[in-house]
């Protein structure tokens, strides 16, 4: 069997979680601090931007996002965007033509053409949210582009939806920007020329298509050149210190990447002394992740989970109502937020912090293709945890086990039909015994 091209195999190397020191982490809360400034560093970009998302809305904040990315292009900012195929089917055909105008390069991860299937292959979506501009800033959280007071559902909100991203410079970028180059050349050379992207010019096809088979590894500094090893790789990253704040990139894929993000959140809530603090959107742990809180609870960590309470779908709602008993009776306490969706995936484990992509459910934890970045730094941590007990004083209401077990018989029997129902992405996934 051939060796692997020396820079694909850097490339990999660079997905495995590793901390790197040197980073200045800023935390960003939903789209008035996310999208300002998303925006300002697509603006100054100079080189390149590459850009992930699960849904691309055509709403007014997809529009101005467009807008930067095209301006980008237009004054010759080599621009990627990686859309997943189910999260955004079709990209709104004004943003499309727009991009496609600028000289955008557009790549559909998985299109769908089929909505109902339980084929493995066509649950594993792109969900990650991150973006890397000029190698220098990158950005990595759980926000889509889309509007923070609209929701494709339920229409407009009166308070945006709460979420949270983080805006990185220093060595952790190079990280970042490695694994969306990898994605990029993985998927572009299995799907060319049929599926490769939404072509809407004939230049941007000419375009996509020589993106696809010439390295596109970039500046050096930024990630390896061909023949360049990983080691090499990270001591050029290492010497890009911007701060003084301790990361890693954490990645879930199914390559090297299987369970790294279920793993690094035993590992932290395992050693927990004070306090875990998780706000998640979709909740539907495996047993040793349950095992792990119940444990930490029962020796006296204080265990405390932030939750929808206002449902943006009903099936995943009940499903993780099924599992309060268990859970208020081993003292863990739960939040439901109301005040407007959760979509928030984020947690404080004493002065260990994450932020990103990853919901603690199966389809995140075992199928989807999922980024957060974990943050090692006490002030970090704080800033988190005050801002989750802002929101859970304005907006939370806590679950008490005396009203929850008075919940009617139709309530807990969909809640059990919801919980059976949702295993089977489980068993889809064929990790039934592990999770």
């Amino acid at each position: 069997m051939a060796s692997p091209d020396p820079s694909d195999a850097a490339l990999l190397d660079l997905l495995r979680p590793v901390p790197v020191d040197g980073n200045e982490v800023v935390l960003l809360q939903s789209g008035a601090e996310f999208f300002p400034s998303l925006i300002a560093a697509i603006d100054a970009a100079r080189d390149e931007i590459w850009f992930e998302t699960y849904i691309f809305s055509g709403d007014p904040t997809g529009l101005r996002v467009a807008g930067a990315l095209a301006r980008a292009a237009e004054r010759g900012v080599a621009v990627r965007l990686t859309i997943d195929g189910f999260g955004t089917r079709e990209l709104p055909e004004a943003i499309a033509r727009r991009l496609a105008d600028a000289g955008v390069r557009v790549l559909t991860y998985a299109p769908v053409h089929r909505l109902l299937t339980l084929d493995r292959e066509r649950l594993r979506r792109l969900h990650r949210k991150q973006a890397s501009i000029d190698a220098r800033v990158a950005f990595v959280g759980g926000l889509n582009v889309i509007d923070d007071l609209w929701d494709p559902n339920h229409g407009a909100l009166d308070h945006p939806r709460l979420d949270y991203a983080v805006r990185l410079r220093g060595p952790l970028v190079t990280w970042v920007r490695a694994s969306m180059v990898r994605l990029w050349r993985g998927v572009s050379a299995a799907r060319l020329p049929a599926r490769f992207v939404q072509a809407r010019s004939a230049r941007d096809a000419a375009q996509t298509v020589s993106a696809g088979v010439r390295d596109i590894a970039g500046p050096v500094a930024r990630a390896p050149r061909p023949g360049e090893d990983a080691a090499a790789a990270r001591s050029a990253a290492r010497r890009e210190r911007v701060g003084s704040t301790r990361a890693v990139h954490l990645l879930r894929d199914n390559l090297v990447n299987r369970r790294t993000i279920e793993r690094a959140y035993l590992k932290a809530i395992g050693g927990a002394r004070r306090e875990v603090l998780i706000a998640n959107a979709y909740f539907l742990p495996g047993r040793r992740f349950r095992r792990a809180l119940v444990e930490a609870a029962r020796r006296g960590v204080r265990v405390r989970l932030l939750l929808q309470g206002r449902a943006e779908y009903w099936l995943p709602r009940l499903a993780e109502q099924a599992l309060y008993d268990a859970l208020l009776r081993a003292g863990v306490e739960i939040v439901e937020y109301h005040r407007s969706f959760l979509h928030a995936k984020v947690a404080v484990v004493d002065d260990w912090a994450t932020v990103g992509s990853s919901n603690i459910d199966p389809f995140s934890l075992l199928l989807a293709r999922e980024a957060n970045v974990i943050v090692i730094d006490a002030g970090f941590a704080a800033d988190l945890r005050a801002r989750l007990l802002a929101s859970m004083a304005e907006g939370g209401r806590a679950v008490a086990i005396e009203e929850h077990a008075r919940r009617p018989w139709t309530r807990r029997l969909g809640g059990w039909v919801a919980y059976r129902v949702l295993r089977l992405g489980v068993v889809v996934s064929g990790a039934r015994r592990r999770y």
